[in-house]
């Protein structure tokens, strides 16, 4: 689940990148690029957890595939609030800056 969790956030991100690409005032390739390096991390973690259990790999127990789901959903979450820190430290659009700069005046 923490695979399939992670693959689908990465690709959700690609294509608004994609749609958007020319310009990418959001920095939404950053968060692709985490997205893509949690699915990769999940990836291989999956190629060798296959590797020690075989064929138990593929008939998990309901508390283990919840915990996973979590466990993807965490780390999306996570992604999503380092993005977040990103984006207002970067301000593409100025928007804090201009917040900022109201409240003194």
């Amino acid at each position: 689940m923490t695979l399939l969790t992670t693959v689908f956030a990465a690709i959700i991100c690609t294509i608004i990148w994609y749609k958007n690409a020319p310009k990418d005032e959001m920095k939404v390739g950053i968060l692709c690029w985490m997205f893509w390096g949690a699915s990769i991390m999940w990836l291989v973690d999956a190629i060798f957890e296959y590797a020690e259990l075989k064929e138990e790999y593929f008939s998990p127990a309901p508390a283990d595939m919840l915990n996973d789901l979590f466990l993807g959903l965490s780390v999306v979450a996570l992604g999503l609030i380092i993005w977040l820190i990103i984006l207002l430290i970067k301000d593409p659009k100025g928007v804090v800056k201009t917040a900022l700069l109201k409240k003194k005046g």
